[in-house]
């Protein structure tokens, strides 16, 4: 196969981001935006799933929609991962990156290896599991996560302050209309509630009890209205056969289409989720959130418990005990804190960037 250069200036750089999970979405957006201000062309690919392109939408991002979700069987994962990497295939080697970047997406890192593509993969979960075989050349990581909980040679690893969510919450305006737009009134007691990922690797059995015992907890607390946000439609039909009573009465209810879930969150009076992201985002802005996640706790979210940002629920007692119910009295806008977690990522990008090869020099010919 012949070779050419990448389409872009002389000299610019090309970044292939692939998202792969809606938390990639709202995390990326800035980087992008910087990346390009900075004079670095970037090429996006989005995995149908997870409200993944919705989002994409909302936030007017310009992407090739390639792939979707096979389900949690181990198999289909795996031939899923190899599908997609294939379908990626033919628009990355028109493409020719000099760079893959993600926020561990497998098919990219898959096809990045098979098509020697230099890949960094932001990280902020030590456990996942899946970068054994598909090594990145690069990892970046929040500083409170350890060097000696990840395996990959001396200096690859790099870190930036703070946490990931720190990147996009600064820079979110609030809207105030989204709860006129759910049906709430100002009494109201709203509470988001993410449920476990339970098609996750990591997922632990315990987390679908905790959320059960939410629910019913919830169920007899009159002003308390919960927006559940599903992660997907098999299991927001699953909850509903289990709580029809309460979807009927309004006690429950499911956006009719992707919103903005730090706006949704900076309005709650409380979240509590059973999976790492919208915890953060929760705690980045200051609002109660209580995590019912059973798999191995990181060391984000160690951090943020320590510092009493978040609390771990643990067992059914603690949903009863732990939980406060309370109404939160919010400023007009959040505080503004920059950790400095975002120009920190770009210039780590860069200066990757900057050291590789170019692009005509890494692919197979």
């Amino acid at each position: 196969m012949g070779l050419h250069r990448p389409s872009t200036k002389p000299g610019h750089k090309k970044v292939w981001i692939d998202l792969d999970n809606s938390p990639h979405v709202p995390f990326f957006a800035p980087i992008i935006d910087e990346l390009r201000n900075r004079g670095v062309s970037i090429f996006i690919t989005a995995r149908d799933c997870f409200q993944v392109c919705e989002l994409a939408d909302l936030l007017n991002l310009e992407y090739k929609q390639i792939g979707r979700h096979y389900g949690r069987s181990k198999i289909l994962k795996l031939a899923g991962l190899c599908t997609r990497s294939l379908q990626l295939a033919p628009t990355i080697l028109r493409e020719k990156p000099d760079l893959a970047l993600s926020h561990g997406s497998r098919a990219q890192l898959l096809l990045s290896k098979l098509l020697r593509v230099p890949s960094v993969v932001v990280m902020d979960y030590e456990f996942a599991r899946g970068l054994v075989l598909m090594q990145p050349r690069w990892i970046m990581t929040p500083e409170c996560i350890p060097d000696t909980a990840l395996k990959l040679g001396e200096g690859r690893v790099l870190k930036y302050p703070g946490i990931k969510e720190d990147v996009y919450v600064n820079r979110f305006k609030p809207d105030a209309t989204i709860k006129t737009q759910l049906g709430l009134t100002v009494d109201d007691l709203l509470v988001t509630i993410r449920p476990p990922a339970n098609e996750a690797h990591y997922h632990n059995p315990e987390s679908d009890t905790l959320f059960a015992e939410v629910i019913r907890f919830l169920s007899d607390k009159p002003n308390a209205k919960v927006v559940l946000l599903p992660r997907n439609q098999q299991q927001e039909l699953l909850i509903r056969q289990s709580w029809s009573d309460l979807f009927a009465s309004g006690k429950i209810m499911v956006p009719a289409h992707a919103i903005d879930g730090v706006n949704l969150i900076w309005y709650s009076d409380l979240v509590i989720s059973g999976g790492g992201t919208m915890n953060r985002e929760a705690a980045a802005l200051g609002v109660p959130v209580y995590s019912i996640f059973r798999g191995k706790i990181g060391a984000v979210d160690r951090y943020l418990a320590a510092s009493g940002r978040l609390t771990l629920l643990e067992s059914v007692d603690d949903v009863r005990t732990k939980i406060a119910l309370a109404k939160r009295h919010w400023p007009a806008e959040p505080k503004r804190e920059s950790s400095g977690a975002l120009r920190k990522i770009v210039d780590n990008v860069l200066a990757i960037v900057e050291s590789e090869r170019p692009a005509e020099e890494c692919y197979v010919q």
